[in-house]
């Protein structure tokens, strides 16, 4: 049976909604099943690092950047820095990644943030372009800084 293409539809326009209602009780396990599984998986990330030491040479590889370049990229540190966290060592783990300590409480909000919305059934809408513009210019100015000699002795590990 042949259909007839009406053409191109129309999309709606307008903004998205940022918190959309999503189904009646299947639908609430199911929107919580995401932020739950990404939950257990850094939880268990997280005690991996705590028990197995980045600190020792070797133990979980290196920065493949560094390696070829000697460059040290804004994640370098960050395994090392997770496990001083784990650790309670605060100090350790500025000294390894400043900027993944001050990303740690804010990767927390933001995922409790998806808990409480998925809980009342709601799901979160996408990130404003700003934020995105903001994260990749913090990033990227701190991996331009960390290799600054002069800033060497507080930004890199």
């Amino acid at each position: 049976m042949a259909t007839v293409d009406d053409g191109p539809q129309a999309l709606p326009t307008g903004p998205l909604p940022s918190a959309a209602p999503a189904p009646d009780g299947a639908g609430r396990r199911a929107s919580l099943t995401a932020p739950l599984v990404t939950g257990g998986v850094v939880v268990f990330a997280t005690a991996l690092l705590a028990v197995r030491d980045p600190h020792v040479t070797g133990s979980y590889g290196g920065c493949p950047l560094y390696a070829l370049t000697g460059i040290l990229c804004p994640a370098c540190g960050g395994l090392r820095a997770t496990h001083d966290l784990a650790h309670a060592d605060l100090a350790g783990a500025w000294s390894m990644n400043p900027l993944w300590v001050l990303a740690v409480p804010v990767v927390i909000v933001l995922w409790g943030r998806w808990v409480a919305l998925a809980t009342q059934g709601r799901r979160i809408g996408p990130a404003p372009a700003w934020a995105a513009w903001l994260l990749m210019v913090v990033v990227v100015g701190f991996g331009v800084l960390r290799n600054v000699p002069a800033f060497a002795p507080w930004l890199a590990p």
